[in-house]
């Protein structure tokens, strides 16, 4: 019997998969439970425009963050930080003080969680942090960091 999975099976197979089950397994664990249904024609068709629409979603996302992710890396943000003597900062510039600088700057709300500094940032200048917009979408950020006066 052809059946869809709703739901991922450890050894049967993953959601949105159509596979071939025995009669008693679908008829007695599979569908009571409502683990998977039966692969009519209209079933068929529904998944199919699912796979489509999940597709054109992902496309879609992944051209906005590529959009984005342009307009970030010709942007230089500024964050002002309390320095000591020859131009060390007192701690040091965190990835929660850059999300802030964007919000602020370029009214860009991005996650702290997605912006990575490689090396802590504890001199005045200009540094460079990675911005993770998209799992295929990786952007050099430039930060200048500037004593008050």
């Amino acid at each position: 019997m052809k059946v869809i999975l709703l739901a991922d099976i450890k050894g049967v197979g993953k959601k949105g998969q159509v596979i071939n089950a025995s009669d008693g397994h679908a008829r007695n664990f599979l569908l009571p439970r409502n683990l998977a249904m039966e692969a009519t024609k209209d079933a068929m068709t529904q998944l199919d425009n699912k796979k489509q629409s999940e597709a054109h979603k992902k496309r879609t996302e992944l051209e906005a963050a590529q959009a984005l992710g342009k307009e970030l890396a010709q942007k230089t943000i500024k964050i002002f930080v309390k320095t000591g003597e020859n131009g060390r900062l007192f701690g040091s510039v965190t990835n929660k003080e850059v999300a802030q600088a964007l919000e602020e700057q370029e009214h860009l709300t991005i996650d702290k969680k997605k912006i990575t500094i490689t090396e802590q940032i504890k001199t005045v200048g200009e540094k460079t942090v990675d911005v993770r917009l998209h799992t295929d979408v990786l952007v050099k950020l430039k930060v200048d960091i500037q004593p008050i006066s």
